[in-house]
C-alpha cells in the first residue's frame, strides 16, 4: 500500500494517515547531513481560519500587502492585516469541477499588475472529466473584487483522467507564465506522456501572456511550443527565488520517492526531470533505465512515517537571518517540513518541525515571509522562527 494525495476531509484524511504509518517503511531523506547554519526549530502562527479546502497561497507584490488564497471549489479570499474578507475576490465555482486533485489550483499576478489589473488562473472546467484551463480575468471598479465577465480563456488542455493536473502558475524572472502540468492521471502514466513532445502532459510550459493582450505568444521555448521542460508527474508547487531567480520544483512520486528538482535561474530549457524512466533517483521502468540527459532531483525522501506526497513552498527571504536563503518544503500526509540549502556543491536537508497538518500549499507573502495552508481546517499560518 502507498500513502498517495487523497485531499480528503479531516477525519477521512487522517484514517488514511494511520494507515500509511501502519504499513509504510523507510522515510530517509537522501542529502548530505545537515550542517550548522539551519534553524533549531520552526513555529507556525494561525493567521485566518475557516477557509475551503486551501490550494495556493499568493501574493500580488503590488503594495497592497494582500494575500491572496485560492478555495478548490472556485474561490479567490482575500487575507488583509490578519484579517479575512468575507466577500470573495472571485468566484467562479460555476466555471469549476472541483473535488480530488480537480478544482481552482492557480494564481498569478504579472509584474505589472498594478497597473494592467490583469491575473491569471488555472482550474479544471466542468468538460468531461475536467480539463485544464488557463484563464485571465481583469480587477472590477473596486480593487478587492475581480470582474468575472472579464475572463478570457488562453489555453485549455484535455484531461485523460481526474488526477495529476498540476496548477501551478508562476512569473518567471523573465516576465513569462510558467504552467505547470501533470501527466495524465491514472498510475505510471500509461500514456507515456512526460517523455511524450506531442503532449503537453507532464511539463512545464512557458507562455508570453503580457505582449499581446487578445492572446498568448509562443516565446523561444526549445521544442517550438509551449513546452519548456519536460519529464514530470505532477508538478505540486514550484517557485522562483526571488532573491536569485533560481527555480524549485516539488514532483509527487508514484509509489516510493518524492523530489525536489532545481534549476539555476537562466538555465532548464529543454530539461529532462525524468519522469517516467525515473521516479526520483530510483529507476521506475525497468530494466530501460537510461539517465544520460536526465536532470536529477537534488533531494528525495521516500515513502515512510507518514510521508506519502510533497508539497512545494519557497526559498525564504524575509528578516530571519536563521532561515534566509533556505527552501521550504512539507508534505501532505505527515505535515513534516523540512529545510533544504546549497552550501559549497552540496546540498544539505533538514526536517524542521512535525505538524499534524495536511500541508495543501506555501505561500510567500511581500516581505519574503512564507505561510502554509492546512488543507483539512481551512486554517492559514504563518512560518516563523522563535
Amino acid at each position: 500500500m502507498r500513502c498517495k494525495r487523497s485531499w480528503l476531509p479531516t477525519a477521512l484524511h487522517a484514517i488514511a494517515v494511520s494507515l500509511c504509518l501502519a504499513v509504510s517503511t523507510g522515510g530517509a531523506h537522501a542529502a548530505a547531513p545537515a550542517s550548522a547554519g539551519f534553524p533549531a526549530k520552526l513555529a507556525l502562527t494561525p493567521v485566518v481560519r475557516g477557509l475551503k479546502q486551501p490550494t495556493s497561497i499568493v501574493s500580488a507584490r503590488d503594495g497592497s500587502k494582500r494575500l491572496f488564497v485560492l478555495e478548490q471549489p472556485g474561490r479567490i479570499r482575500i487575507i488583509r492585516n490578519g484579517a479575512l474578507d468575507p466577500v470573495p475576490f472571485l468566484d467562479i465555482t460555476a466555471l469549476v469541477k472541483s473535488g480530488g486533485e480537480r478544482g481552482l489550483l492557480g494564481l498569478a499576478f504579472p509584474p505589472d499588475f498594478a497597473s494592467s489589473k490583469t491575473f491569471y488562473v488555472d482550474y479544471t472546467d466542468r468538460t468531461g472529466i475536467g480539463n485544464t484551463v488557463i484563464a485571465s480575468f481583469k480587477v472590477g471598479d473596486r480593487p478587492d473584487r475581480a470582474d468575472p465577465a472579464s475572463r478570457k480563456q488562453l489555453l485549455t488542455i484535455v484531461q485523460p483522467y481526474a488526477n495529476h493536473n498540476g496548477g501551478q502558475l508562476a512569473f518567471g524572472p523573465d516576465g513569462l507564465l510558467y504552467i505547470g502540468m501533470g501527466d495524465g492521471g491514472s498510475g505510471g502514466d500509461p500514456h507515456g506522456n512526460g517523455q511524450r513532445l506531442d503532449t503537453l502532459l507532464g511539463k512545464i510550459l512557458r507562455i508570453d501572456v503580457t505582449s499581446d493582450p487578445s492572446r498568448y505568444r509562443l516565446p523561444k521555448n526549445p521544442f517550438g511550443n509551449e513546452i519548456w521542460a519536460l519529464g514530470l508527474r505532477n508538478p505540486w508547487r514550484f517557485s522562483f527565488d526571488r532573491g536569485t531567480g533560481d527555480l524549485y520544483i516539488a514532483d509527487v512520486g508514484q509509489d516510493e520517492v518524492e523530489e525536489i528538482d532545481f534549476q539555476p535561474a537562466g538555465s532548464g530549457a529543454g530539461a529532462n526531470y525524468g519522469w517516467n524512466i525515473m521516479e526520483g533517483d530510483r529507476c521506475f521502468k525497468k530494466p530501460d533505465c537510461k539517465q544520460s540527459g536526465l536532470t536529477l532531483p537534488v533531494a528525495v525522501y521516500r515513502h515512510g512515517k507518514g510521508d506519502c506526497s510533497v508539497t512545494g513552498g519557497y526559498v525564504y527571504r524575509g528578516k530571519s537571518e536563521a532561515l534566509h536563503g533556505t527552501y521550504l518544503y512539507g508534505d501532505f500526509c505527515s505535515g513534516r517540513i523540512w529545510g533544504l540549502r546549497r552550501v559549497g556543491g552540496t546540498w544539505q536537508v533538514k526536517l524542521l518541525v512535525d505538524t499534524p497538518y495536511a500541508i495543501s500549499t506555501f505561500g510567500e507573502d511581500e516581505d519574503g515571509e512564507l505561510y502554509l495552508a492546512d488543507y483539512g481546517s481551512g486554517t492559514i499560518y504563518r512560518i516563523v522562527v522563535p
